[in-house]
């Protein structure tokens, strides 16, 4: 592997996070592990590195995909979060403000190692949603698929470093949607009857009828 092309990023935060099961945004297209990350643009060295890996990456295009020439436009994955999607022209998310954006993908074949914080496999896949944050490890590589030319971002390991706000597509648990789990009430039995007491009034929760 062209080391160079490797980066493991500062703490960036995840969206759009697919990193057990394939994904594919559109039927017909090929699944993949894929996350969304989101950079920081005050972490100007991890921004370095991926800059650095993708003028590598162009090199190795020449050499490998592009017949010895560089394209004069080479498309590549990151975007500026404050400006607009490429893909429709409208603004990126508000998680996205202040962030260089770009997708990570692998095949379904290299399913991403997840990992802890101090390194140890996450087996729970509730505690990995959009909007986790943690490290990501990407390789930039040279494509030439249909007469297109760029740069495309592979997505290696992934360690979560912190839980934060769940981001719209992530996983909510039965907690954070109905609020924490609650003790059944003590059945009020009558003195010396061994049997519940019916309520004076009230509503029966199964014919919805008063008591």
């Amino acid at each position: 592997m062209d080391n160079i092309c490797n980066v493991t990023t500062g703490e960036v935060r995840l969206s759009y996070v697919h990193l057990f099961k394939p994904y594919a945004a559109m039927q017909g297209q090929e699944e993949k592990f894929s996350a969304t990350v989101l950079v920081p643009k005050t972490d100007t060295a991890t921004m370095g590195r991926i800059n650095a890996a993708i003028e590598a990456a162009k090199q190795r295009g020449v050499t490998e995909k592009w017949n010895g020439q560089c394209p004069p436009v080479v498309p590549t994955p990151v975007y500026d979060g404050d400006g607009v999607r490429p893909s429709d022209g409208m603004p990126f998310g508000p998680e996205c403000k202040g962030h260089w954006v770009f997708t990570a993908s692998a095949k379904v074949d290299y399913p991403p190692e997840i990992v802890d914080k101090v390194g140890n496999p996450i087996i729970n896949q509730s505690e990995v949603y959009s909007g986790i944050y943690g490290r990501v490890n990407v390789t930039f590589y040279p494509y030439s698929f249909g007469g297109k030319k760029g740069i495309g971002c592979g997505l290696g390991p992934v360690q979560k470093l912190k839980d934060g706000e769940v981001l719209g597509g992530g996983h909510v648990s039965a907690a954070q949607a109905f609020g924490a789990p609650q003790q059944p009430a003590a059945q009020n039995y009558a003195a010396g009857a061994g049997m519940p007491q019916q309520p004076v009034s009230g509503i029966n929760p199964i014919t919805g009828l008063p008591f």
